[in-house]
């Protein structure tokens, strides 16, 4: 079965990582589960000196399911107001790529 993964890339100051996090489990996160069609979600964390990296990867069943979460231009970020307290820029858009399984 064919997937689509989006991803979306965010830094902040390595300070606030944990913080950033559990911001991110009750905004984020609770929203992909609320939708059909959300078939994972997987937060990957580095940091980097003072900067954290974070990657918001989730796995769709299609793209018409994604636009459920970010609207109908799905290629934009989707961000939340309290994320301006956190980030250190806003990236404008996420990537998608098809996903294979075997």
């Amino acid at each position: 079965m064919k997937k689509i993964t989006r991803i979306w890339h965010g830094r902040t100051r390595a300070g606030q990582a944990d913080e950033y996090l559990e911001y991110v489990e009750n905004t984020g996160i609770a929203d992909y589960r609320t939708v059909k069609g959300n078939l994972s979600v997987k937060i990957l964390r580095r940091i980097e000196d003072e900067v954290c990296h974070f990657l918001t990867v989730t796995e769709w069943d299609s793209y018409e399911s994604i636009k459920k979460f970010a609207g109908e231009d799905y290629t934009k970020a989707k961000y939340y107001p309290e994320d301006k307290d956190y980030l250190l820029e806003f990236e404008e858009e996420v990537r998608h790529y098809e996903t294979f399984e075997y």
